[in-house]
């Protein structure tokens, strides 16, 4: 018997993000990917144990960088601070506008989101880069009718920076406008919540039992590599969560035509 496909999860309804390409070299635009270079470095590839790095990888869509080369800051103020090198052609959509160090790519799109939603364009996450550090903004995508430019900032001067064809330069994902000036923080002592401090004192005996029996080389604890209560969406007792996500399942940008 053929399994059932696996539905989507169920999500708040429209919520609509559009990218209208206003210029012919508009850069790549694909889902967060999950891997990272470094990750697969680790040893034996502990780095994606952590649930938390990988959901974040794959939280938004990226634009892609449309060819490689190399940019090298002067240290001095002036929009001709920047050199670059091509590997092949010089790309319209990577320039200095600015000045002070800063290299920008125009992606090449006007973006609309669902009334009240603002569009946060980062750098992409857990992707360092040594020399230069992505800078963010968020913008009133719902209404304005403006593009916009992201931009780098080059922390070392006199020193070369790659980036190469189809690396990710820019990460957008949409949020609610007045989400944040909605949240309510608040600082309280643990044992106010007598049944989450509980549930913390077990899970922090257990860890620290777990790092001992690895520590001595307990066989069960050696074999097992790391606790995975959290990856599985279980809380102390056992227990799993119905909407627990390992994988986000993002929807790729579709070419619309009338």
């Amino acid at each position: 018997m053929a399994k059932k496909a696996k539905a989507r999860p169920k999500v708040a309804a429209g919520i609509d993000l559009t990218a209208y390409r206003v210029a012919d070299d508009a850069l790549p635009l694909v889902t967060g990917a999950q891997h990272r270079e470094w990750m697969d470095n680790t040893p034996g590839r502990f780095a994606y144990r952590c649930l938390p790095l990988l959901i974040a990888n794959q939280a938004g869509w990226d634009l892609l960088c449309p060819t490689r080369f190399w940019v090298r800051w002067n240290g001095q103020d002036g929009l001709d601070a920047l050199k670059f090198r091509w590997e092949d052609e010089p790309h319209s959509a990577i320039a200095s506008h600015f000045g002070s160090g800063v290299l920008t790519f125009t992606p090449g799109y006007l973006f609309r989101t669902t009334k009240d939603h603002n569009l946060w364009a980062r750098g992409c996450p857990n992707l360092p880069k040594d020399g230069i550090v992505p800078l963010d903004g968020i913008i009133e995508t719902d209404w304005a009718p403006f593009s916009f430019t992201m931009n780098w900032k080059i922390t070392r001067p006199k020193h070369w920076i790659r980036f190469d064809e189809g690396e990710p330069v820019c990460r957008i994902l949409p949020i609610p406008r007045h989400y944040l000036e909605n949240v309510r923080p608040r600082v309280r002592d643990l044992w106010d919540n007598r049944r989450l401090a509980k549930e913390y004192s077990a899970w922090n005996e257990s860890r620290a039992q777990f790092i001992d029996d690895l520590a001595s080389g307990e066989e069960e604890a050696v074999d097992q590599g790391w606790q995975r209560t959290y990856i599985r969406g279980q809380d102390m007792k056992g227990v799993r969560r119905n909407d627990h996500q390992t994988k986000l399942r993002l929807r790729d940008f579709l070419t619309v035509r009338k």
